[in-house]
């Protein structure tokens, strides 16, 4: 598909396409599991006291980066769902 006003300037194949299938499946593994992370964290920092090792600190901080992850993952699920969909409506449209 030629995009108006923009030249090829790699050496990708015409016809090369994005890898949704693999995206899509790794996004939907990985959601779930960067969610457990979050709450199995979460939990363990809430019942960390002072002076155990790791820290409640760490456990937090692990938290907010399971967090993250979970939210970039979605955001991934999202937009590969939205592409696949685009992608089927175009075919039909033919």
């Amino acid at each position: 598909m030629r995009i108006p006003g923009r030249s090829r300037t790699g050496t990708e194949p015409v016809t090369a396409r994005s890898a949704l299938g693999l995206r899509l499946l790794l996004s939907a593994l990985y959601v779930p599991v960067f969610l457990a992370g979050t709450v199995f964290f979460a939990l363990w920092a809430a019942d960390a006291e002072p002076g155990d090792a790791p820290s409640g600190e760490s456990l937090t901080t692990i938290a907010w980066i399971c967090a993250a992850l979970t939210l970039v993952a979605a955001a991934d699920l999202v937009v590969v769902l939205a592409r696949r969909r685009r992608q089927r409506e175009g075919r039909r449209g033919r």
